[in-house]
């Protein structure tokens, strides 16, 4: 069993992965001048899911990698995870997703200087709405973490004995939620994904770039995804208690 510290540096690890993979794929899409340039979303919510399962193969075995501060809260709240370590967890989630974009900008940085599309530049790091309407934007957010939760804890369960393959079915669960649900928000369904880069947007010495759109930054993808992790854990919870198992 790893010592607490163990599992704060392993979630670090692990969201910087995370965010290094997803970020970077995005960043290859949508800055000028990348051999990736123009792929569109089947390529971006390909790229998620593979950082997703990469991330987890990486620390899993050490944390759990939840590497997403819904997932954390989410299992907490049902008696999954001691609350004690939640603070920590989250923390180590952050500056890890914060590290992981400050990676992402530097690896891109001749391209952030080429691309003119400032809203481009902040969706490297950030998501951001297709329309913007915060309350359904906030559904949309809440919708797709419940789902990845429920999936989560879905392909965990002792009953489907997914070992070694639980990591790569949790990245495929990523790809899908890009694919089906991905379109409105772009799918942060994690605060510390979208917050962590969203800051070092902020502060990095990006040319041309605009605000960091604090106005939907600091609600649809922190309250949204925080919600959804817990609403998804409670509905989880109620069909094993339906279906008799024991919780």
């Amino acid at each position: 069993m790893a010592s607490q510290m163990g599992m704060y540096a392993a979630e670090f690890l692990g969201t910087l992965i995370l965010v290094l993979l997803g970020d970077g794929v995005v960043a290859n899409v949508v800055l000028k001048k990348s051999k990736g340039e123009g792929s569109d979303w089947i390529v971006i919510a390909t790229g998620w899911g593979f950082a997703v399962a990469i991330s987890v193969y990486v620390t899993g075995w050490v944390s759990g990698a939840h590497i997403n501060p819904a997932v954390t809260i989410g299992l907490a709240t049902i008696g999954d995870f001691s609350w004690s370590l939640v603070p920590g967890y989250i923390a180590a989630q952050m500056l890890g997703a914060f590290a992981g974009a400050v990676l992402v900008y530097l690896t891109y940085r001749d391209h952030f200087a080429v691309t003119d599309d400032a809203d481009g530049k902040l969706g490297v790091f950030a998501t951001g709405p297709a329309i913007r309407n915060i309350p359904w934007n906030m559904i949309t957010e809440i919708i797709g973490t419940a789902m990845l939760v429920i999936g989560i804890l879905g392909i965990s369960n002792s009953h489907n004995e997914a070992g070694a393959l639980g990591a790569l079915l949790v990245g495929f669960l990523v790809w899908s939620l890009g694919l089906s649900l991905g379109g409105p928000t772009g799918y942060a369904i994690n605060p510390a994904r979208d917050l962590g880069p969203r800051i070092a947007h902020a502060v990095l010495p990006i040319p041309g770039k605009r605000d960091s759109d604090w106005g939907y930054g600091l609600i649809v993808p922190i309250i949204g995804p925080i919600i959804g992790g817990v609403l998804g854990a409670f509905i989880y919870q109620f069909f094993l208690q339906m279906w008799g198992c024991i919780v």
